[in-house]
């Protein structure tokens, strides 16, 4: 697992770590080596912007951002090239699901407005491995949702820079990035390499002391 420095609660799986949605064996290795509980919060993720609060580990439905304000509910969301963010406040932490379509649809701001408005204004954030412009090659349909975060792939075709473009969305932050493109390390799964199945998963909790 990934840990990001000065974080209280967060990791980013691997390729070693295992698809951790569905393998509930090395979860528990997992939790046990993070000191945390292994009945995480998943949510059934849609390329939306919709946030919803854990309050018990389990499926919470169609979402893709999770907020927690009680120790002991590890809350996680899997990805396999979209960008995986965990931001924490002072009592309560938020996970982020964001391909391009749902950094569209401004699941990030919702994110972070629904801390907000549980009195949790955000203090920092860690965006994890994804995709990155070296390699995300889209069409002009998806180019023109995000102007001045266009970029050229290492091939010279066009492509955007998403961890680029949701960083920008959590200005004023103290943020630590992922410098590993999911495409191009074999230590992390990419959808866009080898049309896998299997996903990394991001993270976050409370400690409970």
């Amino acid at each position: 697992m990934i840990r990001p420095p000065g974080f209280a609660g967060a990791a980013f799986g691997t390729v070693a770590s295992g698809d951790l949605r569905v393998d509930s064996v090395r979860r528990r290795r997992v939790a046990e080596s993070l000191g945390i509980s292994a009945d995480w919060a998943f949510v059934q993720q849609v390329h939306g912007n919709t946030v919803v609060e854990a309050f018990t580990a389990g499926n919470l439905g169609e979402a893709d951002a999770i907020v927690v304000r009680r120790p002991g509910i590890p809350i996680a969301v899997a990805t396999a090239d979209c960008v995986p963010i965990i931001i924490e406040a002072k009592s309560a932490a938020a996970v982020v699901h964001a391909g391009w379509r749902g950094a569209v649809a401004g699941v990030v701001p919702a994110a972070l407005e629904a801390l907000n408005a549980a009195g949790n204004a955000p203090r920092r954030a860690a965006i994890g491995p994804a995709i990155g412009p070296c390699c995300y090659e889209v069409g002009a349909e998806v180019l023109a949702h995000f102007p001045g975060f266009v970029r050229e792939t290492d091939w010279g075709t066009p492509s955007i820079d998403i961890p680029g473009y949701v960083a920008n969305q959590m200005a004023g932050l103290e943020l630590w990035k992922s410098d590993e493109c999911t495409f191009t390390s074999d230590a992390l799964h990419s959808w866009r390499r080898d049309a896998t199945k299997q996903r990394q998963v991001a993270v976050a909790w409370l400690p409970t002391s």
